[in-house]
């Protein structure tokens, strides 16, 4: 059985015990990452709607997942501090506008 007509691969169904039953397959083209010289990130800094904390929101990417988390990670290393990568936004705890932009710009990235 091929990888996409493996019944795991099935968009909403668990199980099926009807040998007849036709499984439906996401076949949605997959995002390929654009190199960092062609993403225009943004950052900015948040406080509204997080209980008064201050975070720094990176937006966006485009790209996978995967290499959304490997960036947000890496930000967030190289700041020292905790965060978050969701929704195709990187937050990291506290003001660190400068030095997000100072890190992607040394990444290849052109942010503002």
């Amino acid at each position: 059985m091929s990888k996409k007509n493996n019944p795991r691969n099935a968009v909403g169904v668990v199980y099926s015990t009807n040998p007849d039953y036709e499984y439906q397959y996401d076949d949605a083209p997959r995002v390929e990452t654009l190199p960092p010289s062609a993403q225009k990130l943004r950052v900015r800094m948040e406080r509204s709607g997080r209980g008064g904390k201050t975070v720094t929101v990176v937006s966006g990417f485009i790209g996978t997942d995967d290499d959304l988390d490997e960036l947000g990670r890496t930000l967030k290393t190289k700041c020292g501090v905790g965060g978050s990568v969701k929704d195709g936004l990187i937050i990291i705890q506290g003001d660190f506008r400068e030095r997000v932009v100072a890190l992607l710009q040394a990444l290849g990235y052109p942010a503002k």
